[in-house]
């Protein structure tokens, strides 16, 4: 990972500077040439549909002009240069819109899906190579393929892949996950879970609910499945990011333990307490609340937090520094969260 001095590194005067850089984990690139893929198909349709009845009239009005708005940041390499400088930010990894996941499509549509977005993830960031790390796709939907995904991303020299909290029918603890939990601990592979729709459907079409509450449940459903189905027991060394800081788990995580060590249909599945496994895990700091964002470092550990934007959507922040510094961490603490902890998952000889 290229490094150099950061605006938002304040190095003691009693200690030699390191260069070290700024690393939002948490933006996105908009793919043209996935949505030029699956335009028509069977299926697409009835997606959108659901996804519609799932945000409502109102959200969709105010999502599509926003979301317009922002092409040129989410597509421009040049666009999104500037913002980075104008926050202070050295690095971005980039992933797709999660809504280029298309987990509603067949085997041949989700295979040319995701090398497609791989491939053009990897141009997209190749405008800056110091400066811009990309994640790929893997189809949830057809565990064998994901796998396939996830080498084809590492081949074009990504370090890993996007994933949804669920595919249809499948949660993250389904057993036939288990090669692509076995290949991206093998590989030492970043996996970045990000939800796309609720499960909850309609119960959340007004006020914009199906964010607001949606994302923060999928979070937490998601990696409550890793940890209560042992998957973290069985793969130790898994590189995975929770966005949205994870979600309501972090902050409620004491019912979980609780559950553990009261009920025996809670504790079969894993052997620790689920508490235990938050510093197993890397969030992002985008929780919007700084009395939020330390009892995430409390309860993680500071060096299991890493800066998220969630750029360029209005759901993000602007000033991702600016919220990092709202929380009063301690300098170290600062320091880990703004960049040296994604140094470091990027680089693990990094010091």
């Amino acid at each position: 990972m290229t490094a150099r001095p950061s605006p938002g590194h304040r190095p003691s005067s009693s200690v030699p500077a390191r260069p070290s850089p700024t690393v939002d984990v948490h933006a996105h690139v908009l793919l043209p040439e996935v949505e030029a893929l699956v335009a028509g198909l069977p299926g697409l349709a009835e997606a959108k549909e659901l996804d519609a009845r799932r945000n409502g009239p109102a959200a969709l009005a105010v999502s599509g002009p926003m979301v317009r708005e922002r092409i040129p940041r989410l597509t421009d390499p040049a666009e999104r240069l500037a913002a980075m400088d104008a926050q202070g930010v050295d690095i971005q990894l980039v992933s797709p819109s999660p809504s280029h996941y298309h987990y509603w499509a067949g085997e041949e549509t989700a295979e040319k899906v995701y090398r497609t977005a791989n491939e053009a993830t990897a141009a997209h960031c190749s405008a800056a190579p110091g400066r811009l790390r990309g994640l790929g796709l893997a189809p949830l939907q057809h565990p064998d393929l994901a796998v396939h995904a996830l080498d084809h991303a590492l081949e074009q020299g990504l370090p890993g892949v996007e994933i949804s909290s669920h595919a249809p029918a499948r949660e993250l603890s389904d057993p036939a996950y288990e090669p692509f939990w076995s290949r991206a601990d093998e590989t030492g592979a970043i996996v970045f879970l990000h939800p796309f729709g609720c499960t909850l459907d309609e119960r959340l079409d007004r006020w914009y609910l199906s964010n607001t509450v949606g994302q923060p449940t999928e979070n937490a459903v998601a990696l409550s499945h890793l940890i209560f189905s042992g998957v973290l027991d069985r793969h130790p060394g898994l590189k995975l990011i929770a966005a949205h800081g994870g979600g309501y788990l972090p902050t409620h995580i004491g019912r979980s333990d609780h559950a553990w060590s009261a009920r025996s249909d809670a504790g079969a599945g894993c052997a620790h307490l689920p508490s235990s496994y938050l510093k197993r895990l890397y969030f992002d700091s985008l929780v919007h609340d700084p009395h939020v964002l330390r009892e995430l470092i409390r309860v993680a550990g500071a060096d299991r937090v890493l800066l998220g934007s969630d750029y360029p959507f209005d759901m993000g922040a602007e000033d991702p520094l600016a919220a990092l510094r709202a929380a009063g961490l301690p300098q170290a603490a600062f320091d880990a969260v703004r960049g040296d902890n994604a140094a470091a998952l990027f680089d693990p000889t990094h010091a």
